[in-house]
């Protein structure tokens, strides 16, 4: 016996249909490429989206075609977003911060035909354009005012390419499960892998973003996506701000801490999303400038592990509540977020920022597991490590073009490559990637965990810790430092200090080094196997 519910596929567009209608003038505002503020509203970047999609359809895109975006965060990119997938296409979103030969290998591998740039990469796609035989038209996401000169294929300004349909023109129709987009991870090991969300993988998971206990998005609330659209679908906020009705803060290419600054107090907003990175250099440009941020309620903390020092510096001096997130590409990406259970509700001061430290619990839709190396479940008690595992209706089966290769175990878990700790309670605390975990003496030192404890340090800006070859212990920490601008770097003794109450004894460094910067990832993630490439040869004193 079946239901007798109506069958309504759950397709990106319906989002964007339903924002239309029921919040037709809500705001979407944009720090344009340009320079100036722009605004609009969702009844017309529905209007505007639909443009996009007669357009391409005119160019014989059809359901199933990749159309690639190298866009920042801005109202042309979120029209261009819904109007590729109301074409029935994939829209494929490319990260610039790759290196150009990654995003040439790419574009060629997803078989991207349209690529739609921002004129601040018109310079980057002219020197690979030679190497890109398979798109066939680039689309500048500007206005003929502003169209600079060059010779890409095709090349037309996007305000003039949309001004030639009418907008008179359906979404085209596809199933539920049709393949909305594609996203490659960052590639730090081997070749990018692409990973291709559903319509309806990519609505489930905004439905579940938008759970109280998660970002809890309202019709009153202004959200600012500083997570580019280009990191796994913002974090899914295009979709999710417009499901609820929400206004767009949309902060284009300046994401240094004034100019998120400026847009937070100009727009008013109240929930943002952004990797630790950019919250550090807002917090900075506060305590420098005595900046306020009234209006923010709460901010989603992820990308790689939240310092305690930046939690509890925005709840408590500036009445911030710190979302503290886990995820992947693979996940679409949103895999835990941290929220107050009543069991744990009694917890204050330390204790709670010690449980904030954590990545918080799955949401209904995401299963999780640790295991060890063997593929054995292990235990909820909050100390074991294990290789975590996961599986839901949002998180992949396969990579693109990689359909052959296995990549879930006999349960349908997909090994995250992370290396976590579960407790009884069920929050998850990521203390490593199984390629960076230190392992000395036959025991595993987290060196997120030492990351974090030693950010609290004063003066120090930035920390990473790698394994440093050692003869007795195979392995011991190394810590790396990058120092505050005026402050002086501290002696090994005096950090082993500072640290001997916050982690195990046997955890603390061996040695330290002050650095000038320390490399990230495209996504804004501590690249360690530079850094383990920088300090190969480094041994610990004596």
């Amino acid at each position: 016996m079946l239901g007798l519910m109506q069958d309504w596929p759950l397709l990106m567009h319906t989002v964007l249909d339903h924002a239309a209608i029921q919040h037709p003038k809500r705001e979407v505002v944009s720090r344009s490429v340009e320079g100036p503020i722009h605004r609009t509203d969702y009844a017309t970047v529905r209007a505007r989206a639909l443009r996009v999609a007669q357009r391409l359809a005119r160019e014989g895109i059809r359901p199933g075609d990749r159309v690639a975006t190298l866009a920042w965060n801005t109202w042309r990119h979120l029209e261009a977003w819904y109007g590729i997938t109301g074409a029935g296409a994939v829209y494929h979103t490319v990260n610039p911060r790759l290196f150009p030969e990654q995003i040439a290998w790419i574009l060629n591998h997803a078989g991207s035909r349209i690529l739609m740039l921002d004129l601040t990469f018109v310079p980057l796609i002219e020197q690979l354009a030679a190497k890109l035989p398979l798109v066939e038209r680039f689309v500048v996401l500007t206005d003929a005012a502003h169209m600079p000169q060059t010779g890409l294929r095709n090349a037309i300004a996007y305000e003039d390419w949309i001004a030639a349909a009418d907008g008179d023109f359906a979404w085209v129709k596809v199933e539920e499960q049709a393949a909305a987009g594609i996203c490659y991870t960052s590639g730090t090991t081997g070749d990018p892998k692409g990973v291709v969300y559903s319509h309806r993988s990519n609505v489930i998971h905004a439905m579940v973003c938008n759970q109280v206990d998660a970002f809890g998005l309202a019709a009153a609330d202004r959200v600012m996506p500083v997570v580019p659209m280009f990191h796994a679908n913002g974090w899914s906020l295009p979709l999710c701000a417009p499901m609820v009705g929400a206004a767009l803060v949309m902060p284009g290419a300046k994401l240094d801490g004034a100019s998120v600054h400026e847009l937070i107090e100009g727009e008013r907003v109240t929930f943002s999303a952004a990797v630790p990175t950019v919250w550090m250099m807002l917090l900075q440009h506060l305590e420098a400038t005595g900046g306020r941020v009234d209006s923010m309620q709460r901010v989603a903390i992820g990308g790689s592990a939240c310092p305690p020092a930046i939690t509890k510096a925005y709840q408590e001096k500036y009445g911030v509540r710190v979302i503290h997130a886990w995820g992947m590409t693979e996940l679409s990406p949103v895999g835990t977020l941290f929220a107050v259970k009543p069991e744990v509700a009694h917890l204050k001061g330390e204790e709670m920022l010690r449980l904030q430290a954590k990545q918080g619990t799955p949401p209904y839709t995401v299963e999780m597991k640790i295991t060890d190396d063997a593929g054995r479940p292990l235990p909820w008690d909050g100390a074991t490590f294990g290789r975590l595992k996961v599986r839901g209706p949002a998180i992949t089966r396969a990579y693109f073009r990689r359909e052959d290769e296995a990549v879930l175990d006999e349960e349908g878990f997909f090994d995250t490559g992370d290396v976590a700790t579960i407790d009884e309670h069920g929050y998850m605390e990521i203390t490593d990637r199984s390629k960076d975990v230190i392992k000395s003496g036959g025991e595993w030192i987290s060196s997120i965990a030492l990351e974090n404890a030693a950010v609290g340090y004063p003066g120090v800006a930035e920390a990473a810790v790698v394994a440093m070859k050692d003869p007795k212990w195979d392995e011991r920490p190394l810590l790396i430092l990058v120092m505050k601008p005026g402050a002086a770097p501290p002696s090994l003794a005096q950090m082993r200090d500072f640290l001997a109450d916050k982690v195990a004894k046997w955890w603390l460094p061996d040695d330290l080094a002050v650095v000038d910067e320390i490399p990230h990832t495209a996504t804004g993630k501590i690249l360690k196997t530079k850094l383990r490439e920088m300090f190969r040869d480094h041994r610990p004193p004596g």
